[in-house]
């Protein structure tokens, strides 16, 4: 998308998330909090899993990987975004862009799969917990895994592949803290409707899918709990999955609100809000999952 830009070493400039108001450089201390947080948060995670025996199982792998996800989610935006509000410049390179648009992309489609992925694993410890270790052994897992990060990559290496070979108006000034898709297609200046169809073709595939298995595994799962007859069992099924299911729904519904609406109904304000509560909220609240009893 950007090869008439690639002599100048700031090829791009990035509108930022706040300003010098002193609302928002409470705001802005707000979120270096919650990204503090999130970064520590989920880095103990990795570590705890790594180091604890007992937490060598499929469940408690995959939320490892969910885990370094988000570490590497928030670690793709948020540092920019605070070295240009504190040190006054908005400026980002076009290799920075390109690999910024790459990173945050393939990791948020791997996470829609392996969030996916996760809900089956739940399905299967609490409907046939007799067959969990079959149909969920190390090699399954570890395919799972595999699958999501590679299958995610590629999708997003083709996105960024096509989007570089399209040239760009004049203006190079993205309304958003980060290279966001939503943003950074606004300033294409030539017909993209057919990318534009490929990229709701993927977004249904990598969004309504995974929603699809997620809502059809937490269905048997209320189905199973609903079946229980100990108020101690039911307790605990709910407690697994409810923290889960709320993380899962935020994640999803802020990814819909920013990638399913047509391009002439966005605006900079919402495209900022969705991103905000996928790329700092939701990192943060994912570890907390770790502590929900099986």
């Amino acid at each position: 998308m950007w090869l008439r830009n690639q002599k100048s070493l700031a090829d791009f400039i990035l509108e930022g998330l706040f300003d010098d108001t002193p609302t928002h450089l409470f705001l802005f201390c707000l979120t270096m909090v919650v990204y503090l947080v999130a970064l520590n948060g989920n880095t103990l995670t990795i570590l705890l899993i790594c180091v604890d025996h007992w937490l060598h199982n499929p469940m408690y792998f995959l939320l490892s990987q969910l885990s370094l996800m988000d570490l590497m989610h928030i670690s793709t935006t948020i540092p920019k975004m605070a070295t240009n509000y504190l040190s006054g410049r908005k400026s980002i390179s076009f290799l920075g862009c390109a690999t910024q648009h790459f990173l945050y992309l393939s990791l948020g489609c791997t996470e829609c799969l392996l969030l996916a992925l996760m809900s089956y694993d739940r399905y299967i410890a609490i409907c046939h917990p007799l067959c969990y270790t079959v149909l969920m052994s190390r090699k399954v897992v570890l395919m799972m895994a595999l699958t999501s990060w590679l299958g995610a990559s590629l999708n997003s290496l083709i996105h960024i592949v096509i989007l570089m070979h399209v040239p760009v108006c004049e203006t190079r000034k993205i309304h958003h803290f980060y290279c966001e898709y939503p943003a950074v297609v606004k300033l294409v200046c030539v017909d993209i409707t057919v990318y534009e169809s490929t990229v709701y073709v993927s977004t249904i595939v990598l969004l309504l899918l995974p929603i699809i298995l997620v809502s059809t595994s937490y269905g048997f799962i209320l189905h199973s709990v609903i079946e229980m007859r100990s108020p101690g069992s039911k307790r605990n099924a709910f407690a697994t999955c409810s923290s889960y299911f709320i993380v899962v729904s935020i994640w999803f519904g802020s990814c819909i609100f920013s990638y399913m609406r047509p391009r002439s109904q966005r605006t900079s304000l919402q495209d900022k809000v969705g991103s905000v509560f996928y790329s700092i909220i939701t990192p943060t609240l994912k570890f907390f999952d770790l502590y929900s009893p099986e």
